[in-house]
C-alpha cells in the first residue's frame, strides 16, 4: 500500500499494489499547474482510495482532463480523464516510497527554457 496526502493533509490517499514507473511532462498546463514540469504515475480507478474528497477540488483544464488540487493548500495531486480507466497521480504527494524510477520526459517541445534534461531517459516531443 502506497500513501500520500496534500501539504496541509486534509486530501489524503492509498494506492493497492505497485505503482508504474513515472514520466515527467514538460506541457504548458503541467507546467502552469505545478509551477514546474509535472511528474505522475498512472494507476487503475480501483486501486486509489481518496480520504477528505471535501477538500479536493477538480479544474477542468480541457474538455479530456481534469486536474484535482487541495483546496485548502493548493497542492497539485491528480491528473484525471474520466474518460479512461485510469488516474495519474503526483509523485511529490507520496508520504511513502514509491520503489519507482523516473521512464520518460513528455512533451519536451514545450519545455522551458530555464532548464535542461540531461538524465539521458527518453524524452518525446509532444
Amino acid at each position: 500500500m502506497k500513501m500520500g496526502s496534500c501539504l496541509c493533509g486534509a486530501v489524503r490517499f492509498s494506492v493497492a499494489g505497485d505503482l508504474s514507473d513515472p514520466s515527467a511532462c514538460h506541457c504548458t498546463n503541467c507546467r502552469k499547474h505545478t509551477g514546474h514540469f509535472e511528474v505522475s504515475t498512472d494507476v487503475a480507478r480501483s486501486a486509489l482510495t481518496i480520504e477528505g474528497a471535501e477538500a479536493l477540488s477538480w479544474y477542468h483544464s480541457s474538455e479530456r482532463v481534469r486536474r484535482g488540487f487541495c483546496s485548502t493548500c493548493g497542492s497539485t495531486l491528480f491528473f484525471d480523464p474520466p474518460h479512461l480507466d485510469w488516474i495519474g497521480i503526483s509523485m511529490g504527494a507520496f508520504d511513502t516510497p514509491t520503489k519507482t524510477k523516473l521512464k520518460m520526459h513528455i512533451f519536451v517541445a514545450n519545455k522551458d527554457d530555464y532548464y535542461d534534461i540531461t538524465d539521458g531517459l527518453p524524452q518525446n516531443q509532444q
